[in-house]
């Protein structure tokens, strides 16, 4: 339960890759990733997509194509491209950050429009707004439009262009109730992982417009991302698109249990207003002891600091996996407060 990148592929995906007709991707002559592709973009209402290793690579190739060096880029202080992608847009756009708060990873309206600077020659250019949906540190909490589109809306006043890191952006769909098309709408570009609650074992897609998706493939390029016969790796992101996003309901039902079962017992649970398949833990111990803990029962779990677990269900965390995990930790919890 450390992440939902833990998961393996099926049999039923394994056939699929092992059928997938293939060419080399760099020439666009791979067919499997083509269609990859262009699914991807008519699922989140984009005209153009492009298949990618890794949701960080897709991040930072959309703040490539939409910056120049130099340019300031807004962002809450907790968002993973801040916080989880190594400090990778220093190295490759050269943008300024200006790092925002908010509830549950979201800056308001207002807290933006105080952040961005008038024209002067001493300000670096104000360009891009970069939000994330589900919000990893907030505790995968599903952002909606109500709470998305003042900032946006602000962002569009002063001629910024926005981009959404939608790694998980199928678990907030879900939770919301609404399509990721819909949640897509006011971003000029969103990253979608396959290789999280979806189940496939590599990649991710990156949207947007036409020019913009054109402009990503140099930068892909630049990366190191041409994967030349990749289809057998598009093809389980295209079956994961077709039989793995209704499953996602029953990931975030199994960690709604798991939540209340911890609560129960006298643990502390961070609960969002919206979550999904995240469950955070504040422990009166230290989390390496309590993940050396969980250890011997063959649970797997992460810190998210010095006294905070991360736990996720994903599709290969089944009910009696929660049983098991609500019950390890009732004996734990019994050992500390002896």
């Amino acid at each position: 339960m450390r992440s939902d990148t833990v998961t393996k592929p099926s049999i039923e995906m394994r056939q699929v890759m092992f059928e997938a007709p293939v060419g080399d991707d760099v020439y666009g002559e791979d067919p499997t990733i083509n269609q990859l592709e262009e699914v991807a973009a008519e699922l989140l209402g984009k005209e153009a997509g492009i298949f990618v290793p890794s949701g960080t690579m897709a991040n930072q190739m959309a703040i490539l194509a939409h910056t120049e060096r130099g340019d300031e880029v807004f962002i809450h202080r907790d968002s993973h491209v801040y916080y989880y992608e190594g400090g990778a847009a220093a190295m490759w756009s050269g943008t300024t950050w200006n790092l925002l708060q908010g509830t549950e990873g979201t800056p308001s309206g207002e807290i933006l429009e105080r952040a961005i600077r008038p024209t002067n020659i001493h300000h670096p250019r104000p360009r891009l707004l970069s939000l994330e949906n589900t919000h990893n540190r907030a505790g995968g909490a599903a952002i909606d439009l109500a709470r998305m589109m003042p900032s946006i809306d602000v962002a569009r006043h002063h001629d910024l262009l926005t981009h959404l890191d939608g790694a998980r952006l199928f678990n907030a769909a879900v939770a919301l109730g609404i399509s990721v098309r819909d949640l897509a709408a006011p971003f000029d570009s969103v990253s979608v992982c396959l290789s999280k609650g979806l189940g496939a074992p590599v990649g991710s897609v990156l949207v947007g417009s036409r020019p913009f998706i054109d402009r990503a493939r140099t930068f892909r390029k630049w990366l190191g991302g041409g994967m030349r016969q990749a289809g057998i790796l598009a093809a389980a992101g295209l079956y994961a698109l077709t039989h793995n996003v209704e499953g996602l309901l029953l990931d975030h039902q199994r960690a709604t249990k798991l939540a209340v079962a911890l609560q129960d017992m006298g643990c502390q649970v961070s609960v969002p207003v919206t979550p999904t398949n995240m469950v955070m833990v504040d422990l009166p111990i230290e989390a390496e002891t309590m993940i050396d803990a969980l250890r011997r029962y063959e649970i797997f779990v992460g810190a998210m600091g010095t006294k905070r677990l991360r736990l996720v269900t994903h599709l290969d965390v089944d009910d009696a996996g929660i049983d098991h995990t609500i019950g390890a930790f009732s004996e734990i919890y019994e050992t500390i407060h002896a």
